[in-house]
């Protein structure tokens, strides 16, 4: 599978600003990509004014990523502030086919309480697992990172690929790469990681967006760059893995 990581800085808060500067990263892009990943809450940055930002799940971002997904011909996974109809507001990941069907969505379970994400946005409930062709996907946004129990559901369920869509700050840039390479290594999978660059109001993110395999190496990762990042992956090597050293097997607490 060939993988495209969007690392950008998004302008605060401004949707129409982002969507065109998502579009002129994506232009001159040369690369065939069967996936493309962007950053949390893709459209506004780490926003708490999610009553300002809120739409409904096919709503305005979806459609923006439906036209990429589109006219690239290319899976699409992004962030957006969802409101549904029971008027409760979640920070949600989406995944968008070719054709721009909406695939499956998850609602962020860890609402980052340190900076009282939890009083702005609801708690989601369940873990989401996607599928592209004969790759099954497990789906977390950014905090989520910090919970192992999340991804050892989804080992257990055998998923070939994890994904992490963040605005992990640099002060804590090390957790963030230690906490995806050993969730790539304690889950015998692929783990890509999308993280924004550049400042929002009270933050400075330098990116650090990468893919790690099944052992725990780093296939690529970024610091800093404004770009679409690529890297092929192969579902073979998460079935040698695991098949080499069955620790999958042996897992007991849960």
């Amino acid at each position: 599978m060939r993988l495209g990581l969007v690392q950008y800085c998004p302008v605060w808060e401004d949707k129409k600003a982002n969507k065109e500067k998502i579009l002129s990263l994506l232009k001159d892009e040369s690369n065939d990509f069967d996936l493309l990943i962007f950053p949390e809450m893709t459209l506004t940055g780490f926003t708490m004014r999610s009553n300002k930002f809120a739409e409904k799940l096919k709503g305005e971002s979806y459609k923006f990523f439906k036209s990429i997904a589109r006219d690239f011909n290319v899976n699409v996974i992004a962030g957006i502030i969802e409101k549904p109809k029971k008027k409760k507001i979640y920070n949600t990941l989406i995944h968008v086919s070719p054709r721009g069907k909406l695939v499956g969505s998850y609602r962020k379970i860890h609402p980052f309480s340190y900076s009282n994400e939890d009083k702005h946005y609801n708690k989601g409930s369940r873990q989401v697992i996607t599928k592209i062709n004969d790759w099954k996907i497990g789906l977390s946004i950014c905090y989520d990172l910090r919970f192992p129990e999340l991804y050892r559901y989804y080992a257990k369920k055998k998923v070939h690929l994890i994904i992490n869509i963040a605005n992990w700050p640099h002060t804590r840039i090390d957790h963030w790469h230690t906490l995806l390479k050993a969730r790539a290594i304690e889950n015998q999978c692929y783990f890509a990681g999308v993280n924004r660059v550049g400042d929002s109001p009270k933050q400075h993110y330098n990116g650090m967006s990468g893919i790690f395999d099944p052992l725990g190496r780093t296939v690529e990762i970024v610091e800093n760059e404004e770009r679409v990042i690529y890297a092929e992956i192969e579902k073979s090597e998460v079935d040698d893995v695991r098949k080499k050293l069955p620790f999958l097997d042996d897992i007991r607490l849960i």
